[in-house]
């Protein structure tokens, strides 16, 4: 039986593909390739298209015995979605719909859905639990956290069983350094303070130094991308087991400030890297810690990677061997 990575030329998706190959998986790729990278893809039967076209889904699941759905096809950026919210709607939402008509009717029955933090909006405590409000404020969380709806009313109806994911902060790259982080444009922390050691930029911009927390920074949770991929297989193993519908947070469980990270990654890089402080952005809480006990306690989930330092020396690695990204 084969798994169906969708996204999994992205940098998440790639990730999960290379731990199901080291695991011997059988793996099947379904990709548009507008922001993933053929050379990202490790292995695997490889399509290339786009959820919501019915023929490519088809083709899939005729061509192949898979019975589990691994699901990353998402737009991500969240100020593109407050822009652009009929994208991130017909994308995000429409591009699951479609690959939960095709699960239907081909009688596949478990899917591992890549949710978000940013369904629970401004949080209501810390550390914050899968139980607290969901509330968006922006659409990219919105889209989200309507799949996991629908996700739930699939379960009723057809018997389609779910893991739903929440993400905090990915980050760092494969131990091997041949698959890393490269977005276009690039707008995740870390990634930008290496394109500031590299000299890629001039400056890091430090978006506010006046929150409530020990430096003044915000303060955010990382989750080392090869710990994501893990959580993922040990839901799917879970689901194949017959386990039923669950939602779990992802994180450290501990947050890291602007500051801390910017200082971390001088040290792993031994790089003079300039900071500069600018106002706030309008809508960043300063602090956003997961609980992720529930995943450690149901899933038997442990991250490898937690350390901050083990982080951003892995995707200084990659950096370093691939300063154009897969185009170097």
């Amino acid at each position: 039986m084969s798994i169906l990575v969708c996204g999994g030329a992205g940098y998440i998706g790639s990730h999960m593909v290379a731990a199901l190959l080291e695991k011997g998986e059988d793996v099947v790729v379904l990709d548009n390739f507008q922001k993933g990278h053929r050379e990202a893809v490790l292995g695997g039967k490889v399509y290339e298209g786009d959820l919501r076209d019915r023929s490519v889904l088809d083709n899939i699941f005729t061509e192949n015995k898979i019975d589990a759905v691994i699901d990353f096809a998402a737009d991500s950026l969240v100020g593109e979605s407050v822009i652009e919210p009929l994208k991130y709607f017909e994308n995000n939402v429409g591009g699951t719909l479609s690959l939960l008509r095709a699960m239907k009717d081909y009688g596949v029955k478990n899917i591992v859905f890549s949710s978000t933090a940013a369904t629970y909006g401004e949080p209501e405590s810390t550390p914050i639990l899968e139980s607290d409000k969901t509330f968006p404020t922006n659409p990219y969380g919105e889209s989200k956290l309507t799949v996991e709806k629908i996700l739930k009313w699939c379960d009723n109806a057809y018997g389609i069983k779910y893991t739903a994911l929440r993400y905090f902060n990915a980050a760092g790259a494969h131990e091997s350094g041949r698959i890393g982080e490269d977005h276009r444009p690039e707008s995740h922390l870390i990634p930008l303070i290496i394109e500031a050691a590299l000299g890629k930029r001039e400056k890091i911009m430090i978006f506010g130094d006046d929150y409530n927390t020990e430096d003044g920074t915000c303060v955010r949770d990382y989750i080392h991308v090869m710990d994501l991929a893990e959580a993922h297989l040990l839901a799917v193993d879970r689901l194949r087991k017959g386990g039923d519908s669950r939602i779990f947070n992802l994180g450290n469980g501990k947050g890291f400030s602007v500051k801390e990270v910017i200082e971390v990654t001088r040290k792993v890089t031994g790089r003079e890297i300039k900071a500069e402080t600018a106002p706030r952005r309008a809508g960043d809480p300063a602090v956003l810690i997961a609980s992720s006990q529930k995943a450690i306690d149901e899933l038997g989930w442990e991250p490898k990677f937690a350390s901050l330092e083990t982080i951003i020396k892995t995707a200084w690695n990659w950096h370093l061997s691939h300063p154009e990204g897969y185009n170097s």
